[in-house]
């Protein structure tokens, strides 16, 4: 029974270090490629995060795409759906840094690659909203939720909607007359609210990790 007992504590504990590594993964993400294409190249910040694909950090970027992936693909949830949902997120987590975004003078085969990216960025930030909203704010029926556990389900609200809020402003932004996106590409409104994004997935992940608001034992 001790034996058992060890086994369930040990996969109990894999899983939170499956999702605390999911969090670091994201909140790295954006400081990670910029600051690096910074330093090696001398660029500044990137019309996109996707646009690092272009710098000395597209390895870096695919792979940490491709990690968070199949970290994703690994998850399994408490329905069938929540473990669907994460292999769909795997999908398109690998979409993302397999099919790049158009560089400048795209052709019009980058140009249809560009749109698959843009389709699996969208529907990622939907799949992961979707764990933030509705996934972890889930309790054990036989269980009374705790006050960490009441403050966890505020962080993952706060952090799905506010994914679906920067998927909104980079849909208005993209949608918006040549002469406002013109006044505000200088400064790269794209990329801060990917990286906005990509943060509040990280957080929401680390607080499913434990990594933040513990329950106290």
């Amino acid at each position: 029974m001790d034996q058992e007992n060890a086994a369930g504590n040990s996969l109990v504990i894999s899983y939170l270090e499956l999702r605390k590594a999911v969090g670091y993964l994201g909140i790295a993400l954006p400081f990670v490629v910029s600051f690096g294409a910074f330093l090696l190249q001398g660029q500044g910040i990137q019309g996109s995060i996707s646009s690092y694909y272009y710098t000395e950090m597209h390895d870096v970027f695919v792979g940490i795409l491709c990690a968070i992936g199949v970290f994703l693909g690994s998850y399994r949830g408490y329905e069938l759906k929540d473990s669907l949902a994460g292999n769909l997120a795997c999908i398109f987590a690998v979409g993302v840094a397999l099919f790049p975004t158009a560089s400048d003078n795209a052709t019009s085969h980058e140009k249809t690659t560009s749109t698959i990216h843009a389709v699996s960025a969208s529907l990622f930030f939907l799949t992961i909203s979707y764990f933030a909203l509705f996934q972890f704010t889930k309790t054990d029926p036989s269980k009374t939720p705790t006050r960490k556990k009441h403050q966890r389900n505020t962080v993952y609200r706060i952090c799905g909607y506010t994914m679906l809020t920067a998927l909104a402003l980079i849909l208005v932004y993209s949608m918006a007359p040549d002469s406002i996106v013109a006044r505000l590409k200088k400064f790269h409104p794209v990329f801060w609210f990917e990286a906005i994004a990509i943060e509040a997935f990280g957080i929401a992940w680390m607080t499913k990790g434990e990594a933040i608001l513990k329950d106290e034992i």
